[in-house]
C-alpha cells in the first residue's frame, strides 16, 4: 500500500451474551442480566448487561460478590450455541464490505478496509452501515471505533458505549494517547499498570516522556510497543484468519478438591474435552499446560513440550500426573484446574483428528497407573 494512512474498523458488540439473553426473552428487557455462574456458585461473570453495570458489576467479578450488588439481577447460565449462531451472521455482514477480517473472539473483530470503495470510500460511513445491518440482521447492538490503527480502533470503538460509532483521525492519534490513562490502555495489564504507576506513568504522555532504553530497563522486549502506543503508532496489520495460538478448558470448583483422585479425574475430563476441541479444529498440539489455582488463589501453570503431537503421544495421561507433582495438589485444597494446548499445527488434516479421538481410550489405563 502507499503512503496514505490505514482505514481500520474495530467492531464490538455491546453486552454480547446478555444482549443475546435479552433479544430471545423479553421478560429480561431493561432489567440487569448477568451471564456466568450461579451466585450461589464459585462462578464468575461472563457478561452483564448495561442495567446490571449500574450497580458496579463488571465481567470476570466472582458471581457472588455481583449478586451482593445487585440482588435482583437475573443469573443466567450460558448459552454458547446462541452466541456462536449470532456471532456466525455478524461475520457474515463483514464479509459482505471486507475480506480483511480478524476476528478476536465472538463479539469483536478488525476490519481493514483501506482499499474501500464503498460510501464513497469512507469508513465512518461504513462502519455506519455495519452497525445497521448486524441490527437488521440479529437486533443486536454493536459500537464501531474508525482510526488509522488498530491500537486507536479498539480505543475508539470504547468511546461513546452502547450503540457509539467514534473516529480517531491521524491528526487526532498522537493527541489522544498523550490524554489517555495509562489504565485504557488496550495490552496495559494490571500488573504492568501497578509498576508503570509506581515510575510515575499515569498517562500517555507520562509514557511519551520515557526515553526507550529505560522502558527497556523496566518491561524488556514490551519496550517497543509502549513506546510507539503512547505516539499513537501501531504497525500490527490486521491478520485475516488469524491463527489460533491455544486451545484451553478450564473450570471453577463450587467445593474446593482435596482428593488427588479426583482431581486426577477431572484433569482427565478437561483433556478430553480440550482434545475434542482441537480435533473439530482439525489441528495437532505439541505443548500441553496445566492450570492449577488453589483455595487460597494462589495460581501455578506447568507446562511440557513434546517432540510428537500431544494428541498423537499414547502416555500424555501420564504426563498430566507428572506435570501436577510436587505443586501441592492433594496436601492443599484446589479451586479451579484448567487444560491448554498449545503450538498448534495443522499438520495431516485427514488423520491427524481421528488419531486424537483414539486417545481418550488411554486415560482410564493412564491415569490408573498414576494413583
Amino acid at each position: 500500500m502507499d503512503g496514505r494512512p490505514r482505514k481500520i474498523i474495530h467492531i464490538d458488540m455491546d453486552a454480547f451474551y446478555a444482549a443475546v439473553e435479552q433479544r430471545d426473552h423479553p421478560q429480561y428487557r431493561n432489567k440487569p442480566v448477568i451471564v456466568g455462574g450461579r451466585p450461589d456458585s464459585r462462578g464468575v461473570v461472563a457478561t452483564c448487561s448495561y442495567e446490571a453495570r449500574q450497580f458496579g458489576v463488571r465481567s470476570a467479578m466472582p458471581s457472588a460478590h455481583a449478586y451482593r450488588l445487585c440482588p435482583q439481577a437475573i443469573f443466567i447460565k450460558p448459552r454458547f450455541d446462541a452466541y456462536r449462531e449470532a456471532s456466525a451472521i455478524i461475520r457474515s455482514v463483514f464479509a459482505r464490505y471486507c475480506d480483511c477480517i480478524e476476528p478476536l473472539s465472538l463479539d469483536e473483530a478488525y476490519l481493514d478496509v483501506s482499499d474501500t470503495e464503498l460510501c464513497q470510500g469512507s469508513a465512518t460511513l461504513l462502519a455506519k452501515q455495519i452497525k445497521q445491518d448486524i441490527l437488521k440482521q440479529t437486533r443486536l447492538i454493536a459500537s464501531a471505533g474508525v482510526s488509522y490503527n488498530k491500537f486507536l480502533a479498539k480505543l475508539a470503538s470504547d468511546m461513546g458505549k452502547p450503540d457509539g460509532l467514534y473516529l480517531i483521525a491521524p491528526e487526532q492519534g498522537p493527541e489522544f494517547a498523550e490524554r489517555l490513562d495509562i489504565g485504557r490502555f488496550h495490552g496495559i495489564g494490571p500488573a504492568t499498570e501497578q509498576k508503570m504507576r509506581e515510575l510515575g506513568i499515569n498517562t500517555g504522555k507520562d509514557l511519551k516522556a520515557v526515553p526507550l532504553p529505560v522502558l527497556h530497563q523496566h518491561f524488556g522486549k514490551a519496550a517497543r510497543h509502549y513506546f510507539d502506543i503512547a505516539r499513537g503508532i501501531d504497525l500490527r496489520p490486521v491478520n485475516a484468519d488469524r491463527p489460533r495460538k491455544s486451545v484451553g478448558v478450564e473450570t471453577t470448583f463450587e467445593q474446593d478438591l482435596a482428593d488427588l483422585g479426583a482431581i486426577q479425574r477431572q484433569l482427565q475430563d478437561l483433556m478430553r474435552t480440550a482434545l475434542q476441541r482441537l480435533a473439530e479444529k482439525r489441528m495437532t498440539a505439541y505443548t500441553l499446560t496445566v492450570k492449577i489455582k488453589f483455595q487460597n488463589f494462589v495460581q501455578i501453570t506447568r507446562s511440557r513440550t513434546l517432540s510428537e503431537p500431544v494428541a498423537d503421544n499414547p502416555a500424555c495421561a501420564l504426563l498430566l500426573t507428572e506435570l501436577v507433582k510436587n505443586t501441592g495438589v492433594g496436601s492443599s485444597k484446589v479451586r479451579l484446574l484448567g487444560v491448554t494446548l498449545s503450538g498448534l499445527d495443522s499438520g495431516d488434516a485427514t488423520l491427524k483428528p481421528h488419531r486424537q479421538l483414539d486417545l481418550f481410550d488411554y486415560f482410564q489405563e493412564g491415569v490408573g497407573q498414576c494413583r
